[in-house]
């Protein structure tokens, strides 16, 4: 090869695209060793390039591939093949369709070649159509044949990227190829008659696009984001980065390699992270990786193709950004060994002292988060420390109140770790330990009753100003010199009270067991004791005060009111006793009857039952209806025994056969006499009499409505009758008119004949008729007002009821009637006339009065 670059070619080197030949600097191309060639052509791209200008240019060298063969020296007859003809022949000619003559001259078929491909590098800059190759049939020289080629890029989209000379045979390229769009194409060539008959069989093309490195690498992401821990060891995988070059792959215009062009910062190595250049994995190289020094790095790669020269190859670039991860390699320390803190007796939930730590390690992450533990000085747990999430002070609290007169100070050791637990090889720092120093204040604390509640026993009904107890309390406050003031606080039933200096109760009255502020025999009461403190403090206690029975209630016979029938038998009074008092002041109960009067014995006797119970019974054989008192002495078991005269009373009455109290009995034991009885049954009647009356009224009242005539006599009802009045003749010169033409005609045929919507004035419109309300046989006054309205209402909406609502047409009688003219009609009055009469018509003539009457006032 040739070249020339204008200033000597001093320094031009020469490559090629395979590794199979090179180039020596005059420009001779040879093999680099022995090469076995499958195809008829080979296509090289040559390339000078000067070091100093980085100036390149291109060539593209095509070789053609001698084939030895024993027919290669064979010659057409008649015409002599010159030496620059066979070369050209070989260089750009194809015989697909060869024939061969055997020894006694018959021909031979042989079967058709297999076309090398053609190889066609991209990018050429032409001149177009540039010739790629030159097919032809050795049939040519006894018939002239057509040549055509069919397939993608001729015929078929892409169209016209190849064309063919139908002559000569020579195939051409008619614009620039890209690989990248198309590496390939398969065409078949054809070889026809003048008439379009095959002459020979199609045979296949192979068009193959020779790569040239003319796309650069390209990243898929511009932006990769990876992370590393800190203190990695070198050769940590980081992350991998990506890019694809659209030249082909099994060149060196497709290879890509990878390296890192800068790294940002440069702390602590300026190569802390090293690169694949095939894989393009990002590893450490370098120790020394700290999240606290250098949180990030920015790496710079770049993707060269040519095999990562740079001299030749096209290059890209990326950005790669390394996290340094957080580990836990810092352990939290104390901000100083001591702190100290002041909280008040009996508070709890109070902040006392807030402990502060450092940590390097990143904030709000399990690495940097802090616990803190008490180790020791608090062992009965009165104090604890909770962390701050926003700020990671440790909270010391109190959780457990504290006596200043039990401690006065606290000495805490309190400890800080991690969330997480510290990398591998950490130590604890010594200034993860503290201590704490708190302080208690005395308060004036209230004072209270060590026996609380207090329960005492006594009897009820021990007299007023007996002492019971002594309740006092304690002031806590030792250290300071206080009095204690009692007072009472609650005393529902007023009993007691208590003195206001030591505290003694004493009774203020009678305790009594069965009042109504005694619950399961205990009283209760409420007492204040308050110190004079700055501010001054008080507490409360209870007093319980179990009451004990003694038997001081008498026993009350039960029921208070029964009934009995006035002769003996099986209907008897069961009667017990209540006692307010309990067990043993209680029953059994001793029922009896008094001696006096005597007729209680005589009438009435008891029969015990149980210790509870007894029964009341008529002694004699009969007792007079009425209502007896019947005392009864009730005694208890108490000791002493306590008795009550209790009075029933009991009502005896007539019974039936079942032992029931009849009504009228009832009535006479409820202390009615025969009279009064009967005064309420003859008042009972009249109710039941006057109710029935009335009733009969109202029937007859409903029934003389319906029977009623009307106010007016039925013949000289005008409702709904028609009034014909006798039809008076004109005068002489009247007596000719024919009159019948004025009536209504006896057939209907003109009118059912006539123009539907015009009708003579007198004629009736034909339609249903309405219904109209029928009177009744028997009116009543008050049916009129409904009749007239109903008939009303029918009339307005009845069509065929004159005035008629429709267009009258008057027809047109000509002239030469025999009536006279009416206009000779004149009034035969004269002068004025006098209408003040029209007053006396009535209210109808009013309006027509007013009209016409006053004289020559109007």
């Amino acid at each position: 090869v040739k070249f020339n670059n204008c200033a000597g070619n001093k320094g031009v080197r020469y490559e090629t695209n395979s590794l199979d030949f090179k180039v020596r600097a005059d420009g001779t191309m040879y093999a680099a060793h022995q090469v076995q060639m499958s195809s008829k052509q080979l296509i090289l791209m040559v390339t000078a390039w000067d070091p100093q200008t980085l100036g390149r240019w291109e060539a593209i060298v095509r070789f053609l591939v001698a084939e030895k063969s024993q027919h290669s020296g064979h010659k057409p007859k008649g015409r002599k093949t010159m030496p620059g003809e066979l070369a050209q022949q070989q260089s750009d000619t194809l015989l697909p369709w060869r024939q061969h003559q055997n020894a006694n001259g018959l021909r031979r078929q042989k079967r058709d070649w297999v076309i090398p491909p053609i190889n066609v590098p991209e990018n050429s800059r032409g001149p177009f159509p540039q010739q790629l190759v030159r097919i032809r049939s050795d049939k040519d020289k006894e018939i002239h044949i057509r040549y055509s080629i069919t397939g993608v890029g001729a015929d078929q989209p892409p169209m016209e990227v190849f064309s063919i000379d139908p002559v000569s045979g020579r195939m051409y390229v008619t614009r620039p190829m890209d690989r990248e769009e198309r590496a390939s194409y398969h065409l078949r060539a054809h070889a026809v008659d003048m008439n379009g008959n095959k002459v020979e069989n199609p045979i296949d093309l192979y068009i193959y696009v020779i790569d040239m490195n003319d796309n650069r690498p390209e990243f898929i992401n511009q932006v990769y984001n990876g992370s590393v821990d800190e203190g990695s060891k070198p050769g940590t995988y980081v992350m991998t980065v990506t890019a694809n070059d659209a030249d082909d792959s099994t060149t060196a215009n497709g290879m890509v390699r990878y390296r890192i062009v800068t790294q940002t910062p440069q702390s602590p190595s300026q190569n802390m992270f090293t690169i694949n250049s095939e894989t393009g994995d990002i590893v450490t190289v370098a120790a020394g990786l700290d999240r606290e020094k250098v949180q990030q790095y920015i790496v710079i790669v770049q993707a060269t193709d040519m095999e990562g020269n740079l001299n030749y190859g096209l290059s890209n670039t990326a950005t790669a950004i390394i996290t340094v991860t957080d580990v836990n390699d810092n352990p939290p320390e104390f901000t100083t060994s001591t702190y100290s803190g002041e909280v008040p007796e009996n508070r709890v939930e109070v902040v006392v002292a807030n402990l502060t730590v450092m940590d390097r390690d990143q904030p709000h992450s399990p690495n940097w988060n802090a616990i803190y533990r008490i180790i020791s000085g608090d062992p009965s747990g009165h104090f604890t420390i909770r962390t701050d999430p926003v700020t990671n002070e440790g909270m010391v609290t109190v959780v457990k109140a504290v006596d200043y007169e039990m401690n006065r100070a606290f000495m805490l050791t309190v400890m800080v770790s991690n969330q997480a637990p510290l990398a591998s090889g950490i130590q604890m720092s010594f200034q993860s330990t503290a201590g704490v120093t708190i302080s208690v204040t005395d308060v004036n604390e209230a004072p209270y009753f060590p026996t609380n509640h207090k329960l005492i026993r006594l009897e009820e009904g021990v007299p007023t100003g007996t002492v019971l107890t002594t309740f006092s309390a304690v002031d806590p406050d030792r250290f300071m010199q206080q009095a204690v003031r009692y007072s009472k606080l609650s005393d529902p039933a007023n009993w007691l009270n208590i003195n206001a200096t030591n505290g003694q109760i004493t009774t203020a009255a009678v305790l009594d067991r069965e009042s109504d502020y005694i619950k399961n025999n205990v009283y209760e009461a409420t007492f204040l004791a308050a110190d004079n403190g700055i501010p001054p403090a008080s507490g409360t206690g209870t007093l319980q005060i179990y009451l004990i029975d003694i038997n001081d209630n008498a026993p009350e016979l039960l029921p208070k009111e029964a009934q009995i029938c006035e002769k003996p038998n099986l209907n008897v009074i069961n009667i017990t006793a209540a006692d307010a008092d309990i067990d043993p002041n209680v029953g059994p109960f001793v029922f009896e009857l008094p001696s006096v009067p005597s007729a209680v014995r005589k009438n009435w006797t008891i029969t015990r039952l149980n210790g509870d119970y007894a029964q009341l019974s008529l002694r004699i054989m009969y007792l007079e209806a009425g209502v007896y008192d019947v005392p009864i002495i009730v005694t208890d078991s108490g000791n002493p025994p306590l008795y009550n005269t209790s009075v029933i009373k009991v009502k005896v009455c007539p019974c039936d056969e079942n032992g029931d109290c009849t009504t009228i009995g009832a009535v006479a034991a409820a202390g009615l006499g025969t009279g009064a009885i009967i005064a309420i049954l003859i008042c009972i009647i009249i109710l039941l009499t006057m109710v029935l009356l009335f009733v009969v009224w109202m029937k007859r009242r409903e029934k003389e409505r319906h029977t009623k005539q009307l106010l007016i006599d039925p013949e000289d009802d005008v409702r709904d009758n028609i009034l014909k009045y006798d039809e008076e003749g004109g005068g002489e010169e009247d007596q000719d008119y024919d009159l019948s033409q004025l009536q209504q005609p006896e057939t209907m045929d003109h009118v059912l004949n006539k123009t539907p919507g015009v009708r003579r004035v007198d004629e009736r419109p034909i339609g249903a008729e309405p219904q109209y309300p029928i009177r009744p046989v028997i009116p009543h006054p008050g049916d009129i007002g409904d009749f007239i309205n109903e008939g009303l209402r029918a009339a307005d909406n009845d069509p065929t009821a004159p005035p008629y609502d429709s267009l009258l047409v008057f027809d047109y009688e000509g002239s030469g009637s025999t009536a006279g003219s009416v206009s000779s009609l004149n009034s035969s009055s004269s002068g004025d006339q006098d209408y003040d009469y029209l007053n006396d018509w009535g209210p109808r003539f009013k309006k027509l009065a007013d009209m016409y009457g006053g004289g020559e006032e109007d």
